[in-house]
């Protein structure tokens, strides 16, 4: 009796596993593995799938058709340049007064006169009464030598003279009396009767004055 009551308790007991093993349509609670029936009276166990986790968004980055502000480069501004002073223009020389020449015979002569001031050691050109050169340095006779004073004319002009008396050159003689003539000559140097001018005012007397034209010399 002993041994039907187990037998029948084991029948039972197989019953309720097998009840528990089957699978009724609905999965282990909680997602665990579900026992299915194995043709071969074995059991396969199948994983339920496992839960994939939520891909996260990218955050999106800026649109690269947004265009940084580029600084902007001032240029320098150009430094200004000076004004240039106006230069200042050049007074005048007062025009030669014929009032300060001391011959009146050759203001009155007309044509080119020359007059020659011997205390002031100056001589002038003169056109028709008015003064056209001068008045220039001059340098009259040494003592021994004076130059006479008076009114001459030109008798010769030589543009290379040398001097045989005194064996010296005379660069742009022009004679108004015998061996008494305006030359080049040294203006430091006292002569022996002649008129010393620069080598300038020789050459303007030179070509200025002519054969006939009046020369006064004053004290």
């Amino acid at each position: 009796m002993k041994k039907f009551l187990v037998g029948v308790t084991a029948l039972a007991t197989a019953l309720v596993l097998t009840a528990c093993s089957g699978n009724s349509g609905g999965g282990a609670p909680g997602g665990g593995a579900v026992a299915q029936g194995d043709p071969a009276g074995g059991t396969t166990t199948t994983s339920a799938p496992a839960t994939s986790s939520p891909t996260p968004t990218p955050t999106p980055s800026p649109s690269s058709s947004s265009s940084t502000p580029k600084p902007t480069s001032s240029k320098p501004k150009p430094t200004p340049k000076p004004t240039p002073k106006p230069t200042p223009k050049p007074t005048p020389k007062p025009a030669p007064n014929a009032a300060d020449v001391p011959c009146k015979a050759a203001l009155a002569s007309p044509g080119v006169s020359a007059c020659v001031d011997l205390s002031a050691l100056k001589t002038w050109l003169l056109q028709d009464g008015k003064v056209v050169y001068g008045p220039v340095k001059q340098l009259p006779g040494k003592k021994g030598y004076a130059t006479p004073t008076g009114v001459f004319h030109v008798s010769a002009k030589v543009k290379n003279y040398h001097s045989k008396q005194f064996d010296a050159p005379m660069p742009n003689s022009v004679f108004f009396l015998p061996g008494i003539a305006f030359h080049t000559g040294s203006l430091s140097v006292y002569s022996h009767g002649c008129i010393h001018l620069s080598a300038a005012a020789s050459q303007k007397y030179f070509t200025m004055l002519q054969k006939g034209g009046v020369v006064q010399v004053v004290a």
